[in-house]
């Protein structure tokens, strides 16, 4: 049984190793060397079309196709031009008379093949050795002698002209120019930002270097029509300029993720379900022959970084700045949020009680609480006779500018005890006689604890008398009309 298990462990091992695998090696659409991954097949009649462009067919070929089509062109030129020069003098009989003195060939010691083959490679590199040569008295050596010189000349031109334009293709500068070896995600200026670096090793410039970011990934359209390998274009400062580079030293490049990005939605989880490559393109003039290269370089999901950071390769030396090309690929982590920017954007536009400031419900609070107590004072004031409730209506309107002032203040600045305190003592129950002045003093109680919690409000310049003028009205009747009041009251 153990071993049934065990055998069960080690096929379910290497399946599992296997699947990781196909998915770390999963097909590219550019590989890392910028080689395009993709081949044409069925064209059909579309083949002669390779032929109309001969020279560039010839320039796009291999180099070991190149070579074996150079060293075949020459040799079979050689030998047709030989054998030809070998019909004339056997169709004239010089092979057999060629040591007769008596006697003019066509041209002068050619009896056999190879030494026409030899007459052949003097003429045609203007050797001209003396020994081998063509008489006046062979016309038709003549004729052949202007056609071998057209015809060499244009297989030189085309051959040695195509072998030079593929040696002095660019392609061997973008050799020299780097990519780092995985892109990375992390905060940059405050925002969340995909970079990646690139680096020159030769001291000759890249004239008007630019870069261009395509994201590949295929998806489906609304109606339903899937696009597969649906090509991006990702910002890379085309608007501001950052796209085009001064490529001295190894520049970081940055793609800031806005809701114009299509990594808007990108998160550390999502990271490790999506497939995308990032195609990077960098373009420039090399100094030295003024051709135009082009370097590519792709960033499939797996290689992309989340929270990491390139370290630094500059350093300051003795009149110059030093580049250390060790630490080119090199990343470290940094502290990144791990949700994507439309998460961070949605949570910062939900309300929330720790953005939500406290005075407004405290304010509400507290404005409710003042008009209770003014709602209170008209309630006691209208039991009063009608020459008392003309006394009190001139102090009605004192009362109300002061616990305008009182609640104004209070949408400045308060505090959560001070209001329990004022419910709990504006809660008490009492059918006593002095219930109106106990609800009076819990105004002014909650009037004096607001105005000590902030400190520096303009109500608590003021005299202390303004905030006990309203409250305590009955205070301020003359004795008989305080127990005419306390009588009608009973």
């Amino acid at each position: 049984m153990s071993a049934v298990r065990r055998h069960l462990w080690d096929e379910y091992q290497a399946v599992g190793s296997a699947r990781g695998s196909a998915r770390r090696k999963r097909q590219r659409f550019v590989d890392k060397n910028g080689r395009c991954n993709v081949q044409h097949g069925n064209l059909g009649g579309e083949s002669s079309r390779y032929l109309t462009d001969l020279f560039t067919t010839l320039v796009d070929l291999k180099w070991r196709w190149n070579l074996l089509i150079f060293l075949l062109t020459y040799t079979v030129a050689w030998l047709v031009m030989a054998s030809m020069w070998w019909g004339i003098a056997y169709l004239r009989g010089d092979l057999h008379r060629a040591h007769d003195q008596s006697y003019h060939p066509c041209v002068a010691n050619v009896y056999n093949f190879p030494s026409a083959f030899l007459f052949f490679i003097e003429t045609e590199a203007t050797i001209g050795y003396g020994h081998r040569y063509i008489t006046e008295r062979c016309p038709e050596g003549i004729v052949l002698f202007l056609f071998q010189s057209l015809l060499g000349s244009i297989v030189d031109a085309f051959l040695i002209g195509c072998m030079f334009i593929k040696m002095s293709q660019p392609k061997k500068r973008a050799e020299t120019l780097m990519f780092s070896r995985a892109a990375v995600i992390s905060q940059r200026d405050g925002r969340l930002c995909l970079m990646f670096r690139v680096g020159n090793l030769r001291n000759s410039h890249m004239v008007s270097a630019q870069i261009r970011c395509k994201l590949i990934k295929s998806r489906q359209t609304p109606e339903g029509e899937f696009l597969p390998l649906d090509q991006c274009e990702l910002d890379v400062g085309f608007g501001t300029g950052a796209d085009q580079l001064f490529l001295v030293s190894p520049l970081t490049i940055c793609h800031e993720i806005n809701p114009k990005s299509p990594f808007f939605c990108l998160s550390p989880r999502s990271l490790r379900s999506e497939q995308f490559e990032i195609v990077v393109i960098l373009e420039g003039i090399v100094e030295t022959t003024g051709m135009t290269c082009q370097a590519r370089t792709s960033y499939t999901e797996d290689e992309v970084l989340w929270g990491h950071r390139f370290l630094p390769v500059m350093s300051l030396e003795d009149g110059f700045f030093r580049v250390d090309y060790s630490q080119f690929h090199a990343t470290f982590e940094v502290p990144t949020p791990p949700y994507s920017v439309k998460e961070q954007e949605e949570s910062l536009s939900l309300p929330s009680p720790f953005n939500t400031p406290i005075g407004n419900n405290q304010n509400r609070r507290e404005h409710i609480c003042s008009l209770d107590c003014i709602d209170i004072l008209e309630e006691k004031t209208n039991k009063f006779p009608s020459k008392l409730q003309k006394i009190s209506s001139r102090k009605e309107g004192l009362q109300r500018r002061v616990l305008r002032m009182s609640s104004s203040n209070v949408e400045k600045a308060c505090s959560t005890g001070d209001l329990l305190k004022i419910q709990q003592i504006s809660s008490v129950p009492s059918n006593e006689d002095g219930d109106e002045r106990i609800q009076l003093k819990a105004f002014r109680i909650k009037s004096e604890s607001l105005t000590q919690s902030t400190g520096d409000l303009e109500l608590q310049k003021k005299p202390q008398g303004m905030l006990t003028l309203g409250t305590r009205l009955e205070d301020n009747l003359p004795a008989k009309l305080r127990k005419m009041n306390s009588d009608r009251l009973s």
